[in-house]
């Protein structure tokens, strides 16, 4: 672990000094780690106790790194899902071939109009959040909830398994129907807005790196989807058995067998 974290740190330096180095150019666009040199250079006063890069390179790695795991569990998920339902991964590329066609490969300006998609994601999240349990929550005083007296200082998880499934909210609550999020559910926001529905929490401490997560997911699952077609060996059903840890990771690895399905100058 101390090898991975020193490689992690230098990659993290490596990208902190490549923007020191063209801070100057103020016309370009600005990502994170820009914006981060900016505040530290406004705020040096209420840093000064700190070491700027250290905080730097810990907020940056953060976002990437949460939303990297929690991404690729939730891909799998997907995957997995689809293959047992093949009407519904029909559906899915049907709406890739109309929205992209089969001449180009898919751009992230397309995902906008991916509304199947969005909703196969969104419903995969709710079967399957990658964290089952909300990160904590400390009681700053004495406080009651529901009738239930808690104490100042008590850790509180919220259970978004259980909310995702609960059967008063959700109909079919253990089936795969993405079109749920086309109809009762079209106005439901994974951004914590409804409290039925929370794959990446809510509040202000809710996962900071959603816009990440999501544009990932989106695009490497429409990529996936549009540029192959996907099958288990020997076409057997997917495992779908759950093995809890800090994320809802499948218990067996998800074997997949791919097949072009676009023109071969476009895998070039």
């Amino acid at each position: 672990m101390n090898k991975v974290a020193t490689e992690i740190d230098q990659v993290a330096q490596m990208w902190l000094e490549d923007h020191k180095t063209r801070i100057s150019n103020v016309a370009k666009e600005k990502d994170f780690i820009d914006v981060m040199l900016g505040i530290s250079e406004t705020q040096q006063e209420k840093l000064s106790e700190y070491d700027e890069d250290t905080i730097i390179k810990a907020a940056s790695m953060t976002l990437i790194l949460a939303g990297s795991d929690s991404t690729s569990v939730t891909l799998t998920w997907a995957l997995s899902l689809l293959l047992n339902n093949k009407d519904v991964l029909r559906k899915t590329q049907a709406e890739l071939d109309n929205v992209v066609g089969k001449e180009r490969q898919v751009d992230e300006s397309d995902l906008k109009n991916l509304v199947y998609l969005q909703a196969v994601l969104k419903e995969t999240m709710r079967l399957y959040p990658a964290g089952s349990l909300s990160v904590p929550r400390e009681a700053i005083t004495d406080c009651t909830v529901n009738g239930y007296h808690v104490p100042a200082s008590t850790h509180l998880f919220v259970n978004l398994y259980k909310i995702h499934r609960d059967p008063r909210v959700w109909e079919h609550p253990l089936d795969f129907e993405p079109e749920r999020f086309l109809r009762t559910f079209k106005d439901f926001d994974v951004r914590g807005q409804s409290y039925e529905y929370l794959p990446f929490g809510s509040g202000r401490r809710m996962c900071p790196g959603i816009s990440f997560a999501l544009q990932v997911m989106q695009f490497t699952l429409a990529s996936l989807l549009h540029g192959f077609e996907i099958a288990t060996p020997s076409d057997e059903p997917v495992d779908m058995t759950e093995h809890f840890g800090l994320t809802n990771v499948k218990a067996t690895p998800l074997e997949v067998v791919l097949t072009h399905r676009l023109p071969h100058n476009l895998y070039s």
